[in-house]
């Protein structure tokens, strides 16, 4: 059984949050289905959009667990972000957060070398 996931995120203004997911993501998005609204692969058949929708913004919460944390956090730095928040969990793994210009939280999760 396949499965795809689209994680999205609702926007106040989506230029701004284009901008912003790109410095995020480290690149453009992989397709916009319509103007105000954009697509980033995150990993094969796993997306996460924004769409301008700005009665629902600032209140996304995503979660993404990657292989190399300290590597995704570094080069997130280089790009201009620094996280709002770090959290420690048992076995060395931590949860990276980072606020969006609504406030929505997308958060990176790994194992710490």
């Amino acid at each position: 059984m396949s499965l795809d996931l689209f994680a999205g995120v609702p926007v106040s203004d989506h230029a701004t949050a284009v901008e912003w997911y790109e410095r995020l993501l480290g690149g453009p998005p992989a397709f916009s289905p319509h103007a105000t609204e954009s697509v980033w692969e995150v990993a094969e058949h796993r997306y996460v959009y924004v769409v301008e929708q700005p009665a629902r913004a600032g209140g996304a919460l995503v979660m993404l667990f990657v292989d190399d944390l300290d590597a995704r956090v570094a080069a997130i730095a280089v790009r201009g972000l620094e996280p709002m928040r770090r959290e420690a969990y048992p076995e060395g793994v931590q949860k990276i957060s980072y606020h969006d210009p609504d406030g929505n939280e997308i958060a990176f999760g790994g194992k710490v070398s």
